[in-house]
């Protein structure tokens, strides 16, 4: 009895420790100005670095698949205007490195959630000059009027 007793009492406390982190994920999943701005930074002196013609070391590399990381951790929870750039530049870095299905993914998440922004229509062009076929969104209807019964 006494054995069932601690097993329970083992997971119980197992499932409160996971609960626990799973609201602790879920608050820090939002990213705040400084993480956006420190993530810009970041993606900014590794293109200097690759137009530089300097090789990523295995430590930017990391950067890199962090940010990435982290801006698709944060476009589950909620689209952000202010991720575009971001994606837009680490489009450009996997372009330049010749990582084309990355770039492609980066360049399609812009025309997917972002499409009303400047980024939109560079992605777009990033795209075709890849090879890409980028297929025109649907047309909305701006007055929220159906066509149905005219």
């Amino acid at each position: 009895m006494k054995r069932i007793i601690l097993a329970c009492l083992v997971v119980f406390l197992l499932l409160s420790a996971i609960s626990i982190d799973v609201s602790a994920a879920k608050k820090s999943s939002k990213l705040s100005k400084e993480d956006i701005a420190e993530m810009s930074d970041t993606i900014d002196n590794l293109t200097q670095k690759i137009y530089g013609r300097s090789l990523l070391s295995p430590q930017d590399n990391e950067k890199l698949i962090g940010i990435k990381i982290k801006l698709d951790n944060q476009m589950l929870m909620a689209t952000n205007p202010s991720l575009a750039p971001l994606y837009y530049k680490a489009g450009n870095i996997y372009k330049l490195r010749d990582m084309k299905p990355e770039a492609i993914e980066c360049y399609q998440t812009i025309l997917e959630n972002f499409s009303d922004t400047a980024l939109a229509p560079k992605a777009r062009t990033a795209l075709e000059q890849m090879g890409v076929e980028v297929a025109a969104p649907p047309a909305s209807n701006e007055e929220g009027e159906s066509d149905e019964g005219i």
